[in-house]
């Protein structure tokens, strides 16, 4: 009987799993169907389930004809990417510190890192903006990396700190024996073996200054330095929406994101489960 009742579970949990997953994936089948359509067609009743007539018109009028978006995608990179860089150089000591070294007042550091986590972005937005504007480095992409970070350092610490845990202490005595200093051992031992917290620590702080668009807003009025999250509301008017044009310049925007998860996901796994289980 019992024998008999497990793959009955079975067969429910996953098409349970499947109904779940078609679920989440649906809105971005939806994009992609509705960026191929014509205007006629997006707005038929009832909708098609797939475009009756394939209309590339607005992928050549935004990535061939006009290439604004193009300029938008190179600016949200230039933030991503130094994001991600301001990330990494500072989490890592602080999370190796906060996991090795003996600090007083530890906790209160962490906590103060999960207590920032709750704090929502536009509490900083006015603040940043006031501290900007004294020093000069408001309306430009500087200002917005600095101010996306104070969000991605605590999470990159939270990350980073378990796994530093994770790793034996004897590889550091080890090194201390053949003469290195703490950070030569950080730097040579520590580092290339905590490539797959790294990676995770990387690919989601890019991501989080990719698509940032509270900081962005705040920060820059010039149209030359907007990023794409700004870009993207050209096509939203008093109006009407050109959602055509919005959902074809979306699907491109996510290219690199779903490319970036499908080869680096073994990494995210490993890295956010590390330290999970205590050996």
């Amino acid at each position: 009987m019992i024998t008999a009742r497990k793959p009955l579970r079975i067969t429910l949990l996953t098409t349970l799993g499947l109904f779940c997953t078609a679920v989440m994936v649906f809105p971005l089948y939806w994009v992609i169907v509705s960026s191929l359509k014509n205007t006629t067609e997006l707005f038929r009743t009832p909708p098609t389930w797939f475009p009756l007539q394939i209309d590339w018109s607005p992928y050549i009028a935004n990535f061939v004809q006009n290439q604004d978006i193009l300029h938008y995608m190179f600016n949200s990179l230039q933030i991503a990417l130094g994001t991600m860089l301001l990330s990494l150089v500072l989490a890592a000591p602080i999370a190796y510190a906060l996991a090795r070294l003996q600090i007083r007042g530890k906790n209160i550091f962490l906590l103060f890192f999960l207590v920032v986590q709750m704090f929502p972005s536009i509490m900083l937005a006015l603040p940043l903006f006031v501290m900007f504007t004294r020093i000069g480095l408001i309306n430009s992409l500087p200002a917005v990396i600095l101010a996306i970070t104070t969000r991605t350092l605590p999470f990159a610490v939270l990350v980073l700190r378990p796994y530093f845990l994770h790793l034996p202490r004897d590889l550091e005595d080890a090194a201390f024996i053949d003469g290195c200093t703490l950070w030569s051992a950080f730097y040579r031992i520590i580092l290339p073996l905590s490539r797959p917290g790294m990676v995770t620590v990387a690919i989601l702080t890019f991501l989080m200054g990719w698509s940032d668009f509270l900081f962005p807003l705040s920060l820059i009025t010039d149209d030359s330095k907007r990023p794409l999250t700004l870009g993207l509301y050209k096509f939203i008017s008093e109006y009407g929406t050109r959602w055509n044009d919005l959902m074809a310049v979306s699907v491109v925007v996510a290219i690199p994101i779903i490319l970036a998860f499908i080869f680096a996901q073994r990494y995210i796994a490993s890295g956010l489960t590390a330290g999970a289980v205590k050996e």
